[in-house]
This record gives C-alpha cells, structure tokens and sequence, in this order.
C-alpha cells in the first residue's frame, strides 16, 4: 500500500520542483482541481489513473518513486517506460533477444489493483 503522508509529501515536492501551482498542476495532468486538494489534505488515496498522469505529463517522475520513496527524482535515465506506449507485436524478435539475454533479469515485479493499491514484488538476493 502507499504510505499517504508520504506520497503527499513527494507530490508537494513534485509542486516546489516545478514551480506549478496545485491548479496548474491539475490541469497538466488533466483531473479535477479538487482531486488535488483532497489528496494534499490526505482525504483521498492517489488511484492508479492519476499516479499514471502524473508519469506520463511528468517524464522525470519515475514511478517507483512516487509510489514508495525508491529511487530518484528527478529520474536519472531519460529511457523510462511510457504507460500509454504501444507493446511490441509478436513479429517484433527484441523481445525474444531480451529473453535470452543472460544479464537481464527480473528485478521487480508490481501488481496494480483497481481500487488504486498495488503491490510490489522486488528480487529478494
């Protein structure tokens, strides 16, 4: 689950970085003014939909971090995953170079509910 205060506070952090108003970051974003304060007061918990806005208008938010804290931001690679990116189509033969590949591994795995919780599985050496 995410940690409320703690969320709220990197999304005031997000705000200072920015140097955006809670409105003006709404409407980036494209969700309710109302949203943002409810979830700066801690009256709501962040849904999924909104963490993704946030990702997708936001490219130096790196999920993770959101989400739990780990990690960096502003984000050190600039080759994050975009959500709304298209997946590879089965012809595509990266993926089968990537499967094979020795060195790449699972690192972490993270299950998105729809009531806005997740969990997320980390490769435990």
């Amino acid at each position: 689950m995410v940690n409320s205060s703690d969320f709220i506070a990197r999304l005031e952090h997000l705000l200072q970085y920015y140097e955006i108003k809670a409105s003006a970051f709404a409407d980036k974003i494209q969700v309710q003014r109302s949203s943002i304060s409810h979830l700066l007061s801690g009256r709501n918990k962040p849904s999924l939909e909104f963490v993704l806005k946030v990702v997708k208008n936001f490219p130096e938010v790196n999920l993770y971090w959101l989400l739990n804290g780990k990690g960096s931001f502003p984000s050190e690679t600039s080759n994050s995953v975009s959500p709304t990116s298209n997946p590879p189509t089965q012809s595509d033969d990266s993926n089968t170079k990537a499967i094979k590949n020795p060195e790449k591994t699972i690192d972490r795995i993270v299950i998105f509910y729809s009531d806005g919780s997740f969990e997320a599985y980390d490769d435990s050496k």
